[in-house]
């Protein structure tokens, strides 16, 4: 097929989130014509920015690893990555108020030897597992490395089940296990698929010496997922609607199809739904799927996150993470926001069910004095602004059985394909998720199009 006879083909992708923008990048780069519709006025999804007084604020926390690999080329795609930077060697800073004498910190990072000696001597000397918790941490990697986490077997088991018969105390769960899988899976180990705890650990921290090294938006999330993402999308030559909802998807007698949209019908070859799964239940056509109610038995999970303004610098540190306390990770978004003068702290909280309705004075009562047992400089500091920002339906909840739930990019109909980080990538629900769920969307489409592509990844080409 030639390039001229590719851009005879439409393809509209419905939602404009990450996996959206990279299923049209995918189809514009492959000489397919583009339609992008998101019913927001701004693109991105739930990875943004908004306006508070001279704040530019980010509704939560987002931070991604060197393993990464879909969301790095969605960086350097939209000419981004130079304003995400990551940590030349993971290196997390962990507060734990709970010892007498006030907090006691400890470190989780790497060196430089091969896996998996590159965790051997941080976890020596962190200071929040006692010898023994330390030694069982090593031989639960060990056995962690073994498995498979595409085994079906593992996604009909909790992550606090596997810990368990693996000697991990509770100490060691709340000190390092959900230190790390509460903020990737957005669960604690109770309520986390083992398949999807594998997954994060695996690839994560026994895959590769750098793989955990964290990266962070420099800059509002809105300059990397709606500025930059929609200056990519119009170079592409993508014709990208924002504000416009969706009313119906349908089959065209022509063996194409009919979006419906505010005042337009627009045909297509192929449609991708990159929307979240209630609305993508709800904008399937019959057929679609063999059994369409499962995409509802997939829940969700919120994410709270508390924002503080002080009138002084109380953090020396870009972020860390905290123990003894209801705090989870705390970031300086100072510099990132606009702020000219004192500081301004991130508190992302995940996994938030007992919060995520709670009202702003009862959080304010309970984070700001336990920024002042983990920050001593807060004690006494001007507190300017304090806020709130809720994501009720965050991510999808990584339950044991979900696996089984995730529907592949393929649907029964011809031409109809599905992206969101809610579909089987194999990842709990992150941005790297979402990515490749477009990458598998596109790339299935492209295939049936009979155009010729090749997958952006190395290692899955």
């Amino acid at each position: 097929m030639t390039r001229a006879e590719g851009m005879s083909r439409h393809a509209v992708v419905v939602g404009a989130g990450l996996a959206g923008i990279t299923a049209a990048l995918q189809f514009a780069d492959a000489g397919v014509r583009v339609t992008l519709v998101e019913g927001r006025p701004r693109i991105g999804g739930l990875a943004f920015s908004f306006q508070r007084g001279d704040l530019t604020v980010d509704n939560g926390q987002h931070v991604y690893l060197r393993c990464c690999t879909a969301y790095r080329w969605f960086l350097d795609r939209v000419d981004g990555a130079a304003l995400a930077p990551l940590q030349d060697r993971l290196d997390v800073p962990v507060l734990d108020v709970a010892p007498a004498g006030g907090p006691r910190l400890g470190r989780i990072r790497r060196n430089g030897l091969p896996v998996p000696l590159h965790l051997a001597a941080g976890l020596a000397t962190y200071p929040h597992l006692s010898p023994a918790e330390r030694a069982s941490v090593g031989r639960a990697a060990l056995a962690l490395k073994r498995l498979d986490p595409a085994d079906p077997a593992l996604d009909g088991i909790d992550f606090a089940t596997w810990l368990g018969r693996h000697g991990q105390s509770e100490r060691t769960i709340e000190a390092l296990w959900d230190l790390v899988g509460v903020a990737t899976l957005n669960a604690t180990a109770p309520h986390a698929s083992m398949g999807l705890a594998a997954m994060v650990f695996k690839t994560g921290l026994l895959s590769e010496p750098g793989a955990a090294d964290i990266g962070w938006a420099r800059v509002p999330l809105g300059e990397l997922h709606d500025t930059l993402a929609r200056k990519a999308l119009d170079s592409a030559g993508v014709r990208t609607e924002t504000r416009t909802r969706v009313s119906s998807v349908s089959r065209a007698e022509n063996g194409g199809w009919h979006v419906d949209i505010d005042g337009e019908r627009l045909d297509a070859d192929a449609v991708v739904l990159a929307v979240p799964q209630r609305e993508a239940h709800a904008l399937l056509p019959g057929g679609a799927l063999a059994d369409p109610d499962r995409l509802l038995d997939i829940g969700t999970a919120p994410i709270l996150n508390v924002h503080v303004v002080y009138g002084r610098k109380v953090l020396r540190r870009p972020f860390f993470a905290a123990l003894g306390s209801p705090v989870q990770w705390v970031f300086d978004r100072t510099d990132a926001s606009g702020l000219k003068d004192g500081q301004y702290l991130a508190v992302s909280q995940s996994a938030a069910q007992d919060e995520i309705d709670t009202p702003v004075s009862e959080l304010r009562a309970r984070y700001l004095p336990e920024l002042e047992r983990l920050l001593p400089a807060a004690r006494g500091a001007e507190v300017r602004d304090f806020f709130v920002t809720r994501e009720r339906t965050a991510t999808f909840a990584p339950t044991p059985g979900v696996g089984r739930l995730r529907p592949t990019a393929h649907t029964r109909a011809p031409g109809l394909f599905l992206a969101g980080a809610w579909t089987a990538t194999g990842w709990p629900a992150t941005m790297e998720g979402a990515v490749r769920s477009g990458f598998s969307a596109a790339g299935a489409a492209l295939s049936e199009l009979g155009r010729r592509h090749e997958h952006p990844l190395r290692e899955a080409a």
